[in-house]
């Protein structure tokens, strides 16, 4: 709705569905976004697998203690 392009229109997509998807997994999004950012700057090529939402790696800072982890 309000991108100028649809590459604007597209990544905002992609972000939108990084953030619910760390929302559903009980997640804080801006400190999740923020370890993946540094992840990513870190290691040119980060094992995926370690910073997808549902990993038991992720920082305990990066949860939610508010809601029941499953």
């Amino acid at each position: 709705m309000f991108s100028n392009t649809p590459n604007g229109a597209r990544s905002s997509s992609i972000i939108y569905s990084i953030i619910q998807t760390a929302i559903a997994n009980n997640l804080k999004p801006m400190y999740y976004l923020e370890y993946v950012f540094e992840q990513i700057q870190l290691n040119e090529t980060p094992q995926i697998s370690e910073i997808l939402p549902w990993s038991v790696s992720i920082p305990e800072k990066c949860k939610n203690p508010d809601t029941p982890q499953s």
